[in-house]
Protein backbone atom coordinates (compact mmCIF):
# COMPACT_ATOMS: atom_id res chain seq x y z
CA UNK A 1 0.00 0.00 0.00
CA UNK A 2 1.03 3.56 -0.78
CA UNK A 3 0.20 6.31 2.05
CA UNK A 4 1.71 9.55 -0.08
CA UNK A 5 1.82 10.62 -3.52
CA UNK A 6 5.95 11.11 -4.21
CA UNK A 7 6.34 13.69 -6.68
CA UNK A 8 9.30 13.73 -9.15
CA UNK A 9 10.32 17.23 -10.63
CA UNK A 10 10.91 16.62 -14.79
CA UNK A 11 14.73 17.14 -15.22
CA UNK A 12 15.77 20.13 -17.26
CA UNK A 13 17.23 19.82 -20.65
CA UNK A 14 20.78 21.78 -19.71
CA UNK A 15 21.50 21.03 -16.17
CA UNK A 16 23.65 23.29 -13.76
CA UNK A 17 27.40 22.64 -14.19
CA UNK A 18 30.11 23.96 -11.26
CA UNK A 19 31.06 26.12 -14.22
CA UNK A 20 27.76 27.81 -14.03
CA UNK A 21 27.21 31.39 -12.98
CA UNK A 22 23.50 31.24 -10.81
CA UNK A 23 21.91 34.16 -10.09
CA UNK A 24 18.97 33.36 -6.80
CA UNK A 25 16.58 36.07 -6.46
CA UNK A 26 13.29 36.30 -4.38
CA UNK A 27 11.90 34.34 -0.97
CA UNK A 28 14.11 32.74 2.20
CA UNK A 29 13.36 29.57 0.56
CA UNK A 30 15.74 30.95 -2.29
CA UNK A 31 18.30 31.83 -0.12
CA UNK A 32 17.91 28.29 1.19
CA UNK A 33 18.81 26.87 -2.16
CA UNK A 34 21.13 29.10 -3.12
CA UNK A 35 22.80 28.68 0.30
CA UNK A 36 23.39 25.07 -0.47
CA UNK A 37 24.52 25.55 -3.68
CA UNK A 38 27.31 28.40 -2.66
CA UNK A 39 28.05 25.61 -0.09
CA UNK A 40 29.17 23.47 -2.81
CA UNK A 41 31.18 25.45 -4.29
CA UNK A 42 28.43 26.32 -7.09
CA UNK A 43 29.41 30.21 -8.59
CA UNK A 44 25.94 31.70 -6.87
CA UNK A 45 25.21 35.14 -6.38
CA UNK A 46 22.34 35.18 -3.71
CA UNK A 47 20.09 38.20 -3.34
CA UNK A 48 22.32 41.36 -4.05
CA UNK A 49 18.98 43.17 -2.54
CA UNK A 50 18.50 40.76 0.51
CA UNK A 51 14.92 38.74 0.83
CA UNK A 52 12.33 39.88 -1.66
CA UNK A 53 9.06 38.25 -1.36
CA UNK A 54 7.18 39.58 -3.99
CA UNK A 55 6.99 39.69 -7.78
CA UNK A 56 7.02 43.44 -7.86
CA UNK A 57 10.36 44.23 -6.32
CA UNK A 58 11.96 41.09 -7.79
CA UNK A 59 10.73 43.02 -11.23
CA UNK A 60 12.26 46.18 -10.15
CA UNK A 61 15.17 44.09 -8.54
CA UNK A 62 16.14 43.08 -11.91
CA UNK A 63 15.77 46.47 -13.80
CA UNK A 64 17.99 47.68 -11.25
CA UNK A 65 20.49 44.93 -12.21
CA UNK A 66 19.86 45.31 -16.01
CA UNK A 67 20.47 49.15 -15.71
CA UNK A 68 23.14 49.21 -13.21
CA UNK A 69 21.98 52.03 -12.06
CA UNK A 70 23.97 52.96 -8.44
CA UNK A 71 21.28 54.06 -5.56
CA UNK A 72 21.20 57.96 -4.26
CA UNK A 73 20.96 59.72 -1.40
CA UNK A 74 17.29 60.22 -2.05
CA UNK A 75 16.74 56.73 -2.27
CA UNK A 76 16.92 56.52 1.57
CA UNK A 77 14.39 57.54 4.26
CA UNK A 78 15.50 57.30 8.25
CA UNK A 79 13.56 55.69 10.81
CA UNK A 80 14.32 54.83 14.09
CA UNK A 81 18.15 55.73 14.20
CA UNK A 82 18.69 53.99 10.99
CA UNK A 83 19.05 54.66 7.13
CA UNK A 84 16.55 52.31 5.00
CA UNK A 85 15.66 51.69 1.08
CA UNK A 86 12.07 50.44 0.38
CA UNK A 87 14.11 48.65 -2.24
CA UNK A 88 16.33 46.67 0.69
CA UNK A 89 16.20 44.47 3.58
CA UNK A 90 16.75 45.43 6.31
CA UNK A 91 20.21 43.58 6.32
CA UNK A 92 21.20 46.61 4.36
CA UNK A 93 20.13 49.48 6.54
CA UNK A 94 22.88 51.74 8.61
CA UNK A 95 23.01 54.26 11.02
CA UNK A 96 24.96 56.01 8.59
CA UNK A 97 23.58 57.07 5.32
CA UNK A 98 26.92 56.74 3.36
CA UNK A 99 27.48 52.95 4.73
CA UNK A 100 23.94 51.97 3.80
CA UNK A 101 23.96 53.49 0.44
CA UNK A 102 28.34 51.88 0.16
CA UNK A 103 26.76 48.59 0.87
CA UNK A 104 23.62 48.32 -1.36
CA UNK A 105 25.84 50.02 -4.86
CA UNK A 106 28.53 47.52 -3.67
CA UNK A 107 25.95 44.34 -3.50
CA UNK A 108 24.23 46.14 -7.07
CA UNK A 109 27.42 46.30 -8.82
CA UNK A 110 28.60 43.03 -8.50
CA UNK A 111 25.63 41.02 -9.57
CA UNK A 112 25.52 44.09 -12.64
CA UNK A 113 28.67 43.27 -13.76
CA UNK A 114 28.27 39.63 -13.95
CA UNK A 115 24.68 39.23 -14.98
CA UNK A 116 25.76 38.61 -19.08
CA UNK A 117 27.88 35.93 -18.03
CA UNK A 118 24.76 34.44 -15.13
CA UNK A 119 23.79 30.87 -16.99
CA UNK A 120 21.07 30.58 -14.55
CA UNK A 121 18.57 32.26 -12.76
CA UNK A 122 16.84 31.38 -9.84
CA UNK A 123 13.52 33.15 -8.97
CA UNK A 124 11.22 31.91 -6.20
CA UNK A 125 7.96 34.11 -5.24
CA UNK A 126 6.71 34.63 -1.93
CA UNK A 127 3.10 36.19 -1.94
CA UNK A 128 0.91 38.00 -4.01
CA UNK A 129 -0.06 40.44 -1.35
CA UNK A 130 2.42 43.49 -1.88
CA UNK A 131 2.41 47.14 0.44
CA UNK A 132 2.18 50.42 -1.50
CA UNK A 133 3.84 53.32 0.08
CA UNK A 134 0.73 56.11 0.13
CA UNK A 135 3.08 58.97 -0.42
CA UNK A 136 4.04 57.51 -3.76
CA UNK A 137 2.61 54.41 -4.50
CA UNK A 138 5.74 52.85 -4.38
CA UNK A 139 5.44 48.73 -4.08
CA UNK A 140 7.99 48.23 -1.01
CA UNK A 141 10.31 45.25 -0.50
CA UNK A 142 10.40 45.80 3.01
CA UNK A 143 8.13 48.25 5.34
CA UNK A 144 10.66 48.57 7.87
CA UNK A 145 8.51 48.54 10.47
CA UNK A 146 6.90 51.84 9.70
CA UNK A 147 3.35 52.35 10.81
CA UNK A 148 0.45 50.11 8.92
CA UNK A 149 -1.46 53.22 7.71
CA UNK A 150 1.65 54.44 5.79
CA UNK A 151 0.52 51.50 3.67
CA UNK A 152 -1.79 49.99 1.13
CA UNK A 153 -1.98 46.69 1.02
CA UNK A 154 -3.38 44.65 -2.00
CA UNK A 155 -3.51 41.16 -3.66
CA UNK A 156 -1.61 41.82 -7.25
CA UNK A 157 -3.77 39.41 -10.11
CA UNK A 158 -2.13 37.04 -12.35
CA UNK A 159 -1.93 39.35 -15.35
CA UNK A 160 -0.06 42.05 -12.73
CA UNK A 161 2.78 39.04 -11.79
CA UNK A 162 2.80 38.01 -15.80
CA UNK A 163 3.24 41.78 -16.78
CA UNK A 164 5.63 43.27 -13.87
CA UNK A 165 7.87 40.05 -14.46
CA UNK A 166 7.61 39.76 -18.67
CA UNK A 167 9.87 43.25 -19.50
CA UNK A 168 13.30 42.51 -16.65
CA UNK A 169 13.05 39.01 -18.15
CA UNK A 170 12.51 40.14 -22.20
CA UNK A 171 15.72 42.84 -21.68
CA UNK A 172 17.45 39.90 -19.66
CA UNK A 173 17.39 37.51 -22.30
CA UNK A 174 18.07 40.28 -24.92
CA UNK A 175 21.48 41.01 -23.17
CA UNK A 176 21.97 37.62 -22.43
CA UNK A 177 19.71 35.32 -24.72
CA UNK A 178 21.43 31.68 -23.29
CA UNK A 179 19.83 32.39 -20.04
CA UNK A 180 18.37 29.47 -18.23
CA UNK A 181 15.45 30.94 -15.71
CA UNK A 182 14.49 28.04 -12.95
CA UNK A 183 10.94 29.53 -11.30
CA UNK A 184 9.37 28.31 -8.05
CA UNK A 185 6.74 29.11 -5.67
CA UNK A 186 7.92 29.24 -2.02
CA UNK A 187 6.49 26.56 0.28
CA UNK A 188 6.70 28.68 3.03
CA UNK A 189 3.24 29.54 4.32
CA UNK A 190 2.66 33.18 4.94
CA UNK A 191 0.16 33.06 8.25
CA UNK A 192 0.18 36.90 9.10
CA UNK A 193 -1.93 37.05 5.88
CA UNK A 194 -4.78 34.43 7.21
CA UNK A 195 -5.22 30.93 5.84
CA UNK A 196 -7.28 31.68 3.01
CA UNK A 197 -5.36 34.57 2.14
CA UNK A 198 -2.47 32.77 1.85
CA UNK A 199 -3.86 29.97 -0.30
CA UNK A 200 -5.44 32.69 -2.77
CA UNK A 201 -1.64 34.48 -2.95
CA UNK A 202 -0.10 31.16 -3.57
CA UNK A 203 -2.68 29.96 -6.28
CA UNK A 204 -2.44 33.60 -7.77
CA UNK A 205 1.52 32.82 -7.89
CA UNK A 206 1.11 29.46 -9.22
CA UNK A 207 -1.10 30.62 -12.04
CA UNK A 208 1.36 33.40 -12.88
CA UNK A 209 4.12 30.80 -12.96
CA UNK A 210 2.21 28.97 -15.29
CA UNK A 211 1.40 31.63 -17.67
CA UNK A 212 5.35 33.02 -17.46
CA UNK A 213 6.89 29.19 -18.43
CA UNK A 214 4.19 29.29 -21.40
CA UNK A 215 5.51 32.53 -22.74
CA UNK A 216 9.40 32.06 -22.08
CA UNK A 217 11.97 29.45 -24.02
CA UNK A 218 14.43 28.03 -21.30
CA UNK A 219 12.05 28.69 -18.57
CA UNK A 220 11.42 25.43 -15.62
CA UNK A 221 9.16 25.42 -13.17
CA UNK A 222 10.21 23.75 -9.91
CA UNK A 223 7.64 22.36 -7.73
CA UNK A 224 8.65 23.67 -4.35
CA UNK A 225 5.59 24.62 -3.47
CA UNK A 226 4.11 20.83 -4.10
CA UNK A 227 7.16 18.96 -2.71
CA UNK A 228 5.70 20.20 0.53
CA UNK A 229 2.36 21.04 0.28
CA UNK A 230 1.34 17.56 -1.42
CA UNK A 231 4.12 15.06 -1.22
CA UNK A 232 5.29 15.62 2.26
CA UNK A 233 1.98 17.15 3.53
CA UNK A 234 2.83 16.39 7.04
CA UNK A 235 2.86 18.97 10.17
CA UNK A 236 6.54 17.06 11.25
CA UNK A 237 7.64 18.59 8.23
CA UNK A 238 7.92 22.32 9.48
CA UNK A 239 10.00 24.34 11.27
CA UNK A 240 8.29 24.97 15.03
CA UNK A 241 6.92 28.52 13.95
CA UNK A 242 4.52 26.06 11.36
CA UNK A 243 5.32 28.27 8.45
CA UNK A 244 8.76 27.37 7.35
CA UNK A 245 10.08 24.14 6.28
CA UNK A 246 11.80 21.98 8.41
CA UNK A 247 15.77 21.11 8.25
CA UNK A 248 14.13 17.35 7.06
CA UNK A 249 12.03 19.01 4.29
CA UNK A 250 14.54 20.71 3.05
CA UNK A 251 16.90 18.03 2.71
CA UNK A 252 14.21 16.51 0.90
CA UNK A 253 13.38 19.29 -1.38
CA UNK A 254 17.22 19.39 -2.21
CA UNK A 255 17.26 15.92 -3.39
CA UNK A 256 14.76 16.89 -5.55
CA UNK A 257 16.10 19.77 -6.37
CA UNK A 258 19.76 18.09 -7.26
CA UNK A 259 17.93 14.66 -9.32
CA UNK A 260 16.14 17.60 -11.49
CA UNK A 261 18.24 20.56 -12.03
CA UNK A 262 21.74 19.81 -11.15
CA UNK A 263 24.31 17.90 -13.70
CA UNK A 264 24.38 14.41 -12.81
CA UNK A 265 27.91 13.43 -14.02
CA UNK A 266 29.09 15.99 -11.16
CA UNK A 267 27.51 13.92 -8.62
CA UNK A 268 30.59 12.07 -6.85
CA UNK A 269 32.16 15.48 -6.82
CA UNK A 270 29.03 17.27 -4.95
CA UNK A 271 28.87 14.17 -2.44
CA UNK A 272 32.91 14.55 -1.50
CA UNK A 273 32.46 18.59 -1.37
CA UNK A 274 29.43 17.58 0.84
CA UNK A 275 31.96 16.18 2.61
CA UNK A 276 33.97 18.51 3.45
CA UNK A 277 31.25 21.31 4.24
CA UNK A 278 30.23 18.71 6.84
CA UNK A 279 33.72 18.37 8.06
CA UNK A 280 34.22 22.36 8.04
CA UNK A 281 30.75 22.02 10.01
CA UNK A 282 31.81 19.31 12.51
CA UNK A 283 32.34 20.99 15.90
CA UNK A 284 35.37 19.79 17.80
CA UNK A 285 35.68 19.14 21.19
CA UNK A 286 39.45 19.41 21.69
CA UNK A 287 41.18 20.66 19.20
CA UNK A 288 44.65 20.59 20.17
CA UNK A 289 44.18 16.78 20.63
CA UNK A 290 45.83 14.28 18.49
CA UNK A 291 42.46 13.31 17.19
CA UNK A 292 41.34 16.13 16.16
CA UNK A 293 45.01 16.50 13.99
CA UNK A 294 43.99 13.14 12.36
CA UNK A 295 40.74 14.20 11.46
CA UNK A 296 42.14 17.92 10.28
CA UNK A 297 45.12 15.72 8.14
CA UNK A 298 42.42 13.80 6.71
CA UNK A 299 40.27 16.83 5.38
CA UNK A 300 43.49 18.32 3.96
CA UNK A 301 44.07 15.33 2.14
CA UNK A 302 40.26 15.37 0.96
CA UNK A 303 40.80 18.84 -0.60
CA UNK A 304 44.52 17.69 -2.60
CA UNK A 305 42.09 15.18 -4.23
CA UNK A 306 39.36 17.71 -4.89
CA UNK A 307 41.55 19.89 -5.95
CA UNK A 308 43.18 17.80 -8.95
CA UNK A 309 39.54 16.72 -9.86
CA UNK A 310 38.32 20.46 -10.14
CA UNK A 311 40.82 22.71 -10.26
CA UNK A 312 38.71 25.59 -10.64
CA UNK A 313 37.12 25.62 -7.57
CA UNK A 314 37.94 27.49 -4.75
CA UNK A 315 38.98 25.60 -1.35
CA UNK A 316 41.33 28.42 0.02
CA UNK A 317 38.95 28.73 3.59
CA UNK A 318 38.70 24.95 4.34
CA UNK A 319 42.01 24.28 3.99
CA UNK A 320 43.62 27.27 5.81
CA UNK A 321 40.79 26.42 8.52
CA UNK A 322 42.31 22.59 8.89
CA UNK A 323 45.98 23.27 8.60
CA UNK A 324 45.40 25.67 11.39
CA UNK A 325 43.66 22.93 13.87
CA UNK A 326 46.61 20.81 12.84
CA UNK A 327 49.22 23.83 13.86
CA UNK A 328 47.33 24.18 17.15
CA UNK A 329 48.14 20.57 18.03
CA UNK A 330 51.35 20.59 17.17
Amino acid sequence: MKFRTELIPQKISSPIAFDHQILALGSCFAENIGGRLAALKYRTDINPFGIQYNPATIAEGLQRIISGKAFEMKDLFKHNDEWHSFAHHSDFSDANPENALEKMNNRLERTANTIRETNFLMLTLGTAWVFILKENSTIVSNCHKLAAEKFIRKRLSVEDIFSLLKKPLEDLKSINSDLQIILSVSPIRHLKDGLHENQLSKATLLLAAEKLCAEFKNMYYFPAYELLLDDLRDYRFYASDMTHPSTQAIDYIWEKFEESCLNFNESQLRKEIGQLVQAVNHRLFNPTSEKSRKFAAAQIKLIEALKNKASHLNFNDESAYFSSIINQSK
